[in-house]
């Protein structure tokens, strides 16, 4: 048996498999956290032994939490556990919840609690080469602009957050830091 995370199977929140709740489509718990300096958003490339999504860049982390671990001590452990990102503690911005095809006959159909954290100055990351095959920085309003030429190097729920919930997620944030 694999990890276990919170689905819903018939209505009632359970602990299922995280394989199985992805090969199945079950609505499932997850969380997601944006790093952000200035006016720049921390992504990380995939590993290529991910189970589905290999390869693409996504948002700093996301993950799915321990059955009863909650969303923020999720948050803080993932940013450890795939950068080596000690000493942040991302502020809860949003809950959303998407419906994608993953590819590998795998849904991801979640309900996400999304985090952000602003840093200023260096910040030590450390990649785990398991999780994540590279790192950069990239300017919101660049990265817009490439996923739209570049649909195909995202993840779905990249596109998603952006398309959909930016203006939740990150608010006046980006512009305001923009400023100082």
């Amino acid at each position: 048996m694999g990890i276990m995370i919170p689905a819903w199977v018939e209505g009632e929140l359970t602990p299922v498999d995280k394989l199985e709740a992805h090969e199945k489509g079950l609505k499932h718990k997850a969380v997601s956290v944006f790093v952000v300096r200035g006016t720049e958003i921390l992504l990380q490339r995939r590993a290529m032994g991910k189970y589905h999504t290999p390869g693409l860049w996504a948002n700093t982390c996301c993950t799915h939490p321990d059955w009863e671990e909650s969303a923020s001590h999720c948050a803080v452990r993932r940013l450890r556990e795939e950068l080596g990102i000690t000493g942040l503690y991302p502020e809860y911005r949003h809950k959303l919840e998407y419906h994608a095809d993953v590819g590998n006959g795998m849904v991801e159909n979640e309900v996400v609690d999304v985090f952000l954290a602003h840093v200023r100055g260096p910040l030590k990351i450390e990649p785990n080469p398991d999780e994540v095959m590279d790192i950069r920085w990239v300017d919101y309003h660049d990265l817009l602009a490439e996923v739209k030429r570049h649909p195909d190097r995202f993840t779905p729920w990249l596109k998603i957050y952006l398309h959909n919930h930016a203006d939740t997620i990150f608010g006046p944030d980006l512009i305001i830091s923009a400023k100082s």
